[in-house]
């Protein structure tokens, strides 16, 4: 199937996703986003009491219902604690590549709706002065942010509204290159929502209906490990739609859609990882099946959360994950194409 003439949709969306900020328990902002996105698109939207995005599509049989889930929550950092001369230090959220965020521009979101522009550096960040400044350990310890204002004690930040338990929002640096590569922090797992909003918009241009009733959940939590602990009730099978990686003995690539036989969480469905498979070959979509030692799901977050699902795992293959990221464009349209294989709307794609 050919659906480049979405490739335009599809970057645009995934650049205006990526440039709202939405770490792990910060989401009102990219939820809205979302559902503003398809109910203009014509599709009724809810949300879950912890925040997740439900959009439902009716299918042609309501016998069974299939899930598409995935996470538009990043990663991110949170005030820690502020040093008695205007330093502040930070803590994770989720599991960022630390030393990939020294001299990283961030923005520092105050609950008192306040925002301040800051610098990550390590403790010892130049080169003129610290004879360690090459070799000191990048890690939360050892590092630190210079605010942009004019601070030079723990009460000055202080009279800033800034306090412990403020969000830290690191800066994307999405860009689109002619070659056809998305390269930014925090594709994982923002990529994979714009392909799901591009299968949406396609679906409703081409008036296509899947099999299955099908219900796609925009999770919230993903990157600390609950996203998909609560699912409707309704799903009996759930396709997580999530980065692929690469690298090491891997064979997937950046212009790949990746299919998860097996990560941390033990071997995804048989059946479902057999039919992604005979689906990816059927139709010649490029893919790569690889397990993924190092990497959870929201689908094993539902798994883990006792719901009673047949799960499987694919997503675009991406590089340099939890750091600075890339993929491309074809990995995003090939991702595409087998979900709508996946839940039998693929008839019409022209």
């Amino acid at each position: 199937m050919d659906i480049q003439n979405y490739k335009e949709f599809l970057l645009d969306t995934a650049v205006n996703i990526l440039a709202t900020h939405s770490p792990s328990g910060y989401y009102r902002q990219i939820t809205t986003l979302i559902m503003d996105m398809a109910n203009d698109m014509g599709y009724t939207t809810e949300q879950t009491n912890k925040g997740a995005v439900i959009i439902k599509i009716a299918g042609r049989s309501n016998e069974y219902t299939l899930g598409l889930s995935a996470h538009v929550d990043t990663l991110g950092l949170m005030v820690r604690s502020i040093s008695s001369t205007g330093q502040i230090m930070f803590t994770p959220i989720g599991g960022p590549t630390i030393p990939t965020l020294d001299s990283e521009y961030c923005i520092i979101s105050t609950r008192t709706g306040k925002e301040y522009t800051g610098t990550i550096l390590s403790l010892s960040p130049a080169t003129h002065v610290y004879p360690d400044a090459s070799t000191r350990v990048r890690d939360c310890d050892n590092m630190y942010i210079r605010i942009d204002e004019v601070v030079k004690t723990k009460e000055d930040v202080l009279a800033l509204d800034i306090a412990v338990g403020d969000f830290i929002f690191i800066g994307p640096k999405t860009t689109v290159t002619n070659s056809g590569y998305l390269k930014s922090r925090f594709i994982d797992d923002k990529a994979s929502v714009a392909c799901l909003l591009t299968m949406l918009k396609i679906m409703k241009d081409k008036s296509l209906m899947p099999t299955y009733d099908t219900i796609v959940f925009i999770s919230v939590y993903e990157e600390v490990g609950h996203g998909s602990s609560y699912i409707p009730s309704c799903i009996d099978e759930l396709l997580a739609i999530d980065m692929g990686c690469v690298g090491l003995d891997l064979t997937c690539t950046e212009m790949d859609v990746s299919i998860c036989a097996k990560d941390s969480s033990g071997p995804y469905d048989y059946d479902m990882v057999t039919r992604l498979i005979s689906l990816a070959k059927s139709l010649d979509i490029p893919y790569a099946t690889d397990i993924y030692p190092m990497y959870g799901s929201d689908a094993s977050a539902a798994l883990r959360g006792g719901q009673n699902i047949r799960a499987a795992l694919i997503g675009p293959g991406v590089h340099a994950s939890h750091g600075m990221e890339r993929t491309h464009s074809s990995a995003m349209i090939n991702t595409i194409s087998l979900i709508l294989a996946y839940i039998g709307a693929d008839s019409s794609i022209t």
